[in-house]
């Protein structure tokens, strides 16, 4: 009998910190950005590449957006894609909608019209737009992660949470057009609405379940500044404006 061979241990890369597993004192790191943010803006709209920012500075990650939307933070070998949703209650919320790119079969398969396909085979060919862009992500780094911050209006409340970024199986989903003229995905196994997409502007939304694990803060709004103390603090005077001629 041929003797089994030793071989070398292959340790796979963890990931900086394990999933919903903040850093020690992010939560504090968070509400002092929002803060910050709130007193220095006129109005509370804190959009997306805001968030892709913030985020990397509180994981000491770099923030390096791309076309692609995937991988906007970079630390060691992970890579998040940032999004930020709106709702009345972050804390209470239990099911999101996140916009996901835009996946054209138009374009990437040549197809006429999409009302005349079948719809589980254009939601097939819908599905594998995104799984090639998530595999040609992957390919790059271990992780791939989403990182979602979920706010309140005036921004006083926030939910953080993360999910691994993953291909799909086209066999596990079946897809019919709604009342709206979008096409749905649903799961198989469970009837669960998953996916939509819409045939203007082939926007791709995922639907993602809220985990328990999220991190949510409630933030004291700080008071506005005043912009005269501002000015004369950072000492500006008129020789900071120049007329171009």
């Amino acid at each position: 009998m041929t003797k089994k061979p030793k071989l070398r241990t292959v340790q796979r890369y963890r990931p900086p910190f394990p999933l919903n597993k903040f850093p020690p004192g992010f939560h504090i790191g968070l509400g002092r950005e929002i803060i910050y943010f709130l007193a220095t803006r006129v109005t509370p709209r804190l959009e997306g590449a805001d968030w892709e920012e913030i985020f990397a500075r509180l994981i000491d990650g770099v923030w390096k957006p791309t076309n692609v939307g995937l991988d906007d933070v970079l630390l060691e070998q992970t890579a998040w894609s940032a999004k930020t949703i709106k709702t009345s209650n972050p804390s209470k919320i239990k099911r999101i909608r996140l916009i996901s790119g835009r996946n054209s079969p138009s374009y990437s398969f040549d197809i006429e019209n999409v009302k005349e396909e079948d719809p589980d085979e254009l939601g097939a060919h819908i599905l594998s737009i995104w799984n090639e862009r998530v595999s040609a992500v992957r390919a790059k780094y271990n992780h791939l992660r989403t990182v979602v911050l979920i706010k309140s209006n005036d921004l006083l409340e926030v939910a953080v949470f993360e999910f691994d970024t993953v291909m799909y199986m086209e066999e596990n989903f079946n897809w019919k057009w709604n009342k709206r003229g979008n096409l749905e995905g649903f799961e198989r196994s469970k009837d669960a609405h998953k996916f939509t997409w819409q045939p203007h502007g082939s926007q791709f939304t995922i639907i993602e379940e809220v985990p328990k694990a999220r991190l949510a803060i409630r933030i004291k709004g700080p008071p506005p500044l005043d912009r005269s103390k501002v000015l004369d603090t950072i000492q500006v005077d008129e020789s900071w404006i120049k007329i171009i001629k």
